[in-house]
């Protein structure tokens, strides 16, 4: 399903949680929305689950505007929705095959119906064994997948999910993502990811809208994002991401000219072909590679030393063979 919003708008008094949000997001894709903390992105997801109607502005499901309809036709168009949260939202009362029973009991479907779906949707997530399991009994990482098994039983179109993973270790985290892909491959579902770990992005998402103060400030496929940020908030998501394991650090200092690169870049003798035809000499700092689902990005943290006109002309040779370049100072 694909979703449209037009120049969204919420204010809380005298706060635009939401300031005039535009996005396109296609249909059968796994899309990032993140944000710091404040910066309007659980607002913001709240208005496209339909769970508030905006004070201004349009929410459409494929060629149909939903945020304006009729009570009833609201609930139904909500039934085609599942969300997943941060604390699991399960009912401690039931165990796992009652707490994914729940939503179909609300629709009304019959018993017979329910048992079978409710073994189908733990398959799905690798807990058949656990259908008569007391909530208590299981793991943060068993208890989203109970979560993401209730919000898939009544077949949505859409799945939202709003920090599904904040409260879970990094393995965890791993394989709960792995768990959404593949579900949302075979599903087709339009997955919508709501996070301020941009690990999140990197690892699970095509596409991405980075929110600050209740605004898009940058959007575009994961890939693009990673290689060429915009915007700082961009940039220090990125920097906070790059751990240990990606950046390989010879000094403290980072370096006038900030390198990213994708595709077939790296593949290249870039910095010994440069110091061939110009003038230049180079100074490294640090350097790694981001692994991500589509295609690996590459940094490098260097100095370029030489003439301003021959450093001109490093940078636009580096450009013209596909490598970013960004100076510090920007």
């Amino acid at each position: 399903m694909r979703i449209k919003l037009e120049n969204l708008k919420k204010y809380y008094d005298s706060i635009h949680a939401v300031d005039g949000i535009s996005l396109d997001i296609p249909e059968n894709t796994i899309f990032g929305i993140i944000g710091r903390s404040g910066a309007g992105k659980s607002s913001l997801v709240r208005l496209m689950s339909l769970l508030e109607a905006p004070d201004s502005g349009a929410v459409w499901y494929g060629d149909r505007r939903v945020d304006n309809l009729p009570k009833d036709e609201l609930i139904a168009c909500r039934r085609k929705i599942g969300m997943i949260f941060q604390n699991f939202n399960l009912f401690s009362s039931r165990n796992a095959g009652k707490n994914v029973a729940y939503p179909l009991e609300i629709c009304g479907m019959p018993k017979a119906q329910i048992k079978e779906r409710v073994v189908e949707m733990l398959k799905l997530v690798g807990l058949e064994d656990r259908i008569n399991a007391p909530i208590s009994t299981l793991s943060g990482g068993q208890k989203q997948r109970v979560a993401i098994a209730r919000a898939l039983a009544t077949q949505p179109d859409i799945l939202y999910c709003d920090e599904a993973t904040s409260a879970l270790d990094p393995n965890t985290t791993q394989s709960i993502l792995a768990l959404i892909r593949e579900i949302q491959k075979k599903m087709n579902l339009t997955v919508v990811m709501i996070t301020h770990q941009m690990e999140v992005v990197r690892d699970a998402c095509e596409s991405v809208a980075v929110i600050e103060d209740g605004k898009v400030v940058e959007q575009g496929l994961v890939k693009d994002i990673f290689a060429n940020p915009k915007t700082k908030t961009t940039r220090d998501f990125i920097k906070n991401v790059l751990n240990d394991k990606e950046m390989v650090k010879w000094s403290d200092q980072t370096g006038k000219f900030h390198l990213h690169f994708t595709g077939k870049a790296p593949d290249k003798p870039l910095l010994s072909m440069i110091a061939k035809k110009f003038d230049v000499e180079f100074n490294i700092f640090a350097a790694g590679i981001s692994h991500l689902p589509e295609e690996d990005v590459g940094y490098m943290n260097v100095d370029i030393m030489g003439s301003d006109e021959e450093v001109s002309k490093v940078v636009t040779w580096l450009e013209e063979n596909s490598v970013h370049v960004r100076r510090e100072q920007e």
